[in-house]
């Protein structure tokens, strides 16, 4: 390989990827002066999963306000205390606006760990008192239009990413929320977009910044099936976030700096070459 060849490489890349992120930040109309909430199951998920969407949407030009939900303070290993006020540190370093505008959880109902399953139902209930309006009675007419106090609902998809049944319970506890939200209510519309992280093969989970184009790809042809059906709001049901070199490095840091507790050895492996330091594609899920 010559000295050309071998300075053109890295520029090449480089440039990719500049041009994948900067396209990605005119995919998302949807998201602009929007209430919404990340749910989430543990501390440090919002960092080793969601960084380019919490980076994206907590754009001050954007006019979200963006909160984090956390169903359990990750106590697995007696350090709950800590990891909150970790998840705290890292909010703040992905975008949001104040450490109010987190919310964990001590619940006996959701604790830490890969052999517990949690109900979806109580997962509902806790996004019913939290974001059904408390005069909405539970059992309304259907001609009374459903309301909620967000805008948007981001979670994981019905695999979790990891596979984690945590993750994936958040999943079915969301839609069980929506559904219930729904109920009887035949010609409205949900009043709460739910968006789900997508899940990929182990392939793709470690080839960080060079899955973005396969991801643009893959939703290109995906909305081109999707505009020949009779829906054709099918189209514009995925969303794509993509951070660019800054921003890749602002979501390590927020490992890095605030969930220190959580930097043992395979992580770091994690926030250099995980695809989810760097790319985000959300699925809107029909309710």
């Amino acid at each position: 390989m010559d000295l050309v060849t071998a300075l053109a490489i890295p520029i090449l890349i480089s440039t990719i990827w500049l041009f994948t992120a900067n396209l990605s930040r005119t995919s998302h109309p949807s998201f602009v002066n929007k209430k919404i909430c990340l749910l989430i199951a543990h501390p440090d998920d919002e960092a080793m999963f969601f960084s380019p969407t919490l980076l994206a949407l907590t754009a001050p030009e954007l006019g979200n306000h963006l909160k984090i939900l956390c169903l359990s303070n990750g106590n697995a290993d007696g350090h709950g205390q800590v990891r909150e006020k970790e998840l705290m540190a890292s909010a703040e370093l992905l975008g949001l606006r104040s450490r109010e505008d987190v919310l964990v959880l001590d619940s006996p109902n959701f604790v830490d760990g890969m052999d517990t399953k949690w109900d979806k139902e109580k997962v509902a209930e806790v996004l019913r008192q939290a974001f059904s309006p408390p005069s909405q009675p539970k059992k309304t007419s259907g001609d009374d239009a459903p309301t909620a106090t967000i805008d948007t609902l981001v979670t994981f998809d019905r695999y979790g990413v990891s596979s984690h049944p945590n993750h994936i319970a958040l999943y079915h506890g969301a839609k069980s929320w929506l559904n219930g939200l729904m109920k009887g209510r035949q010609g409205w519309r949900c009043p709460v977009e739910l968006h789900t992280l997508t899940s990929v093969s182990i392939l793709r989970k470690y080839l960080s910044f060079l899955d973005a184009s396969m991801t643009m790809l893959l939703g290109f042809l995906s909305g081109m099936k999707a505009s020949g059906r009779q829906d054709k709001g099918e189209g514009q049901r995925q969303a794509l976030f993509v951070n660019d070199m800054l921003q890749w490095r602002q979501g390590q840091k927020a490992m890095t700096s605030a969930h220190k507790s959580q930097m043992i050895w395979f992580r770091w492996g994690w926030i250099t070459f995980g695809r989810y330091m760097v790319v985000n594609d959300l699925k809107r899920e029909r309710i």
